[in-house]
């Protein structure tokens, strides 16, 4: 069977909960607590070299780390990946979207926001953050004003992935309301057979406030990151 490594909170585990849902896969959670340090450990970064949720252990033992890669992993062979090279193409383009482009500023602001974090960190970082997913979801907005889906004609594991997090832009501050055609196509979304309307809120873990501890580096990678950076920090 099937092990989920997760974080119930994080909506990149919803990803692969969403799709494991609509493939009817049977399989087993554990969860991982990661803000208590436990992505940190040994024995986890052997599944997740990142330290970061979700994973997936197959049943012969081998692991898979990342959620788009994830995703792509279960749907091969299903009607959620296409069979043709263009159309994987295009799904694939649109995954590394997500990752580049709304995970990593409407996520991270939405994270920002729900567990208190966001006055620590410096408001031109904020502002750069919002205006880079105001950006993606207007190009979003853009493409889905010829098509029913991201990538086609049809509901794709491009489609899951970007819901995740551009569904929940408002928890990230942004207001959804001037997007006509991305709210389209969120009710599209919503309106799948098996969808999971349920998330669930950072309060369930009383650690999530606090920041993500990461594996110390060598002292010469972490003085070359250092020096590389100019001594800026961020997340």
């Amino acid at each position: 069977m099937l092990t989920l490594y997760d974080y119930l909170p994080s909506q990149n585990g919803w990803k692969i909960r969403q799709l494991l849902a609509h493939l009817d896969l049977p399989y087993r959670s554990e969860f991982v607590a990661i803000f208590d340090g436990e992505g940190q450990s040994a024995d986890y970064r052997r599944i997740s070299p990142t330290g970061t949720v979700p994973a997936l252990r197959l049943a012969d033992g081998r692991t898979l780390a990342e959620s788009n890669a994830i995703l792509a992993f279960l749907a091969e062979g299903t009607p959620y990946l296409p069979g043709d090279a263009y159309g994987r193409a295009k799904v694939l383009q649109w995954l590394s979207f997500e990752q580049e482009r709304i995970e990593s500023t409407v996520g991270t602001l939405r994270h920002w926001r729900l567990t208190g974090k966001l006055a620590r960190r410096p408001p031109a970082l904020v502002a750069m953050k919002r205006d880079a997913a105001v950006h993606a979801l207007a190009i979003l907005d853009s493409e889905l004003e010829t098509r029913a889906f991201v990538a086609r004609d049809a509901y794709t594991i491009a489609d899951i992935a970007l819901y995740a997090y551009a569904a929940h832009a408002q928890e990230a501050g942004i207001a959804l309301r001037p997007f006509v055609h991305f709210n389209r196509w969120l009710a599209r979304v919503r309106a799948q057979p098996g969808h999971l309307a349920t998330t669930h809120a950072y309060a369930l873990d009383p650690h999530s406030s606090r920041e993500l501890a990461h594996r110390p580096l060598p002292a010469e990678v972490a003085f070359m990151q250092a020096d590389d950076a100019g001594g800026a920090g961020a997340d």
